[in-house]
């Protein structure tokens, strides 16, 4: 499989030193009714840790979003992988700890039941520790959609 062939790459978040600080979004991605997916990878930060969640946009500003569920898998600093997961709207509470990473898979079946094209990442600290990181969004495409897509980012 080509990768490039099969998915656009965008820079969700810029990886910054606490980068999870409060509540911080991803960039809002424009899907093209492919999968979403968003890498999440965290560099060095002990105890921090914040709540995940996916938001469905309406648009790009937006001016309507809405959670919606997803399925989530967190490989730690050992690089051994979790199970993929089902995540409510509400999300999960992602582990604690240096050099890890959380993939998230966005649907696009959930973006269509709120009828929105756009979505973004979701992180709400919980525990107010710095932690390094950075957010990948990978975009799905589609046959109808030419390999010289534009950017997913708005």
């Amino acid at each position: 499989m080509n990768f490039s062939t099969h998915f656009r790459a965008a820079q969700g978040l810029a990886p910054v030193a606490d980068a999870l600080s409060g509540t911080v979004y991803s960039d809002i991605v424009r899907c093209d009714g492919g999968k979403v997916i968003f890498i999440l990878q965290r560099g060095v930060g002990v105890t921090g840790k914040s709540t995940i969640t996916v938001e469905a946009c309406k648009d790009v500003t937006p001016t309507a979003s809405a959670a919606i569920p997803f399925k989530y898998k967190e490989i730690g600093d050992d690089d051994a992988e979790g199970a993929l997961t089902e995540a409510p709207a509400t999300g999960y509470t992602m582990t604690a700890g240096s050099n890890r990473m959380d993939i998230v898979e966005v649907d696009p079946a959930y973006l269509a039941e709120q009828g929105y094209p756009y979505c973004r990442l979701k992180a709400a600290e919980q525990t107010d520790s710095p932690v390094l990181a950075g957010i990948l969004a990978l975009v799905e495409k589609h046959t109808h959609v030419q390999d010289q897509m534009s950017s997913p980012l708005v």
